[in-house]
Formats: C-alpha cells, sequence, structure tokens
C-alpha cells in the first residue's frame, strides 16, 4: 500500500475547492493530459471523470468514479484504467494549523496491477504520489485566497 502526505500551505477549504472541481482533475493528478467530467456532479458518490493518457505511441483512456466523498475532508476514488485494471485512490485533508496535510494512499483493487501487487509496484505509486501532491499544492497555493482564510 503507497501512503505519502504533503503540506499544503492553505486552509483545507482551499484544497478541497481544488479536488471538488473536475475540470482542474487534469492539472493535480499525474498522467492524464485531458480529463472532463462525464456523469453526475463531481464529486457527489458515483460520479465519474473521464480521462486520456499518452503511453508513448499509445493512448489510453479510464474512468474515476467517486466511492465516498465527506465533504471537505475525505475523497475516496476507484480509477478504471480498462485492461491495466483498476484502484483505490484515498485522499484525505487534515487541518494543520492555518495550512493542510492531505494524505494519499493508493493500492490496486483488479486487474494486472491487482495481481503483481508488490514492494516495486509500491515503490513507483511512491514517486507517482510525491509528483502528483506537489502538483496538487502548487494548483491549491497559487489560487486567490478567500476572505475566510488567513494569511
Amino acid at each position: 500500500m503507497a501512503v505519502r502526505h504533503q503540506l499544503i500551505k492553505r486552509h483545507p477549504d482551499a484544497v478541497w475547492a481544488v479536488l471538488a472541481d473536475g475540470r482542474r482533475y487534469q492539472d493535480w493528478v499525474v498522467g492524464p493530459y485531458r480529463s472532463r467530467p462525464c456523469d453526475g456532479d463531481w464529486p457527489e458518490l458515483g460520479s465519474t471523470l473521464s480521462y486520456s493518457v499518452h503511453l508513448g505511441p499509445w493512448s489510453l483512456s479510464g474512468r474515476t468514479t467517486v466511492r465516498r466523498c465527506e465533504a471537505p475532508w475525505e475523497l475516496e476514488l476507484e480509477v478504471d484504467s480498462g485492461a491495466l485494471g483498476t484502484a483505490r485512490i484515498a485522499i484525505e485533508i487534515r487541518p494543520w494549523g492555518d495550512h493542510s496535510l492531505v494524505i494519499m494512499d493508493e493500492h490496486p483493487l483488479q486487474g494486472p496491477g491487482g495481481l503483481v501487487h508488490n514492494t516495486v509496484l509500491d515503490a513507483l505509486f511512491q514517486l507517482r504520489h510525491r509528483r502528483m501532491l506537489s502538483r496538487l499544492a502548487k494548483v491549491v497555493e497559487s489560487c486567490p485566497r478567500q476572505p475566510s482564510e488567513t494569511a
């Protein structure tokens, strides 16, 4: 299981605002070059986003479904990458003073990723999470502050 955390220097509401905007998914998630809301009102339970990923000369399409949403603290997603299988990604936001501690936990559920899940795969997830959480921090911290946030 790959678990990683990142301190984001903004209030949890600012982090949630980015996570709750399905149009921003490709801005912070590593992999998709294009994403768009599909079904439901993101991030309501059962709502989905579709995405496209380039893997060298190949292109892969997938779908991300909200499996659990406890706004503004927790979001659990199921990522379906077709032939590559599915994975669970849980994102938890904790207040940390005036900032947010964001914890990401990912593991494969079905398909090839689930069959070959091992420490090497977890190490790759750790690298991906480091980059993804860094991107999330940049996106959140670049958004204008809301009046409710303290400086």
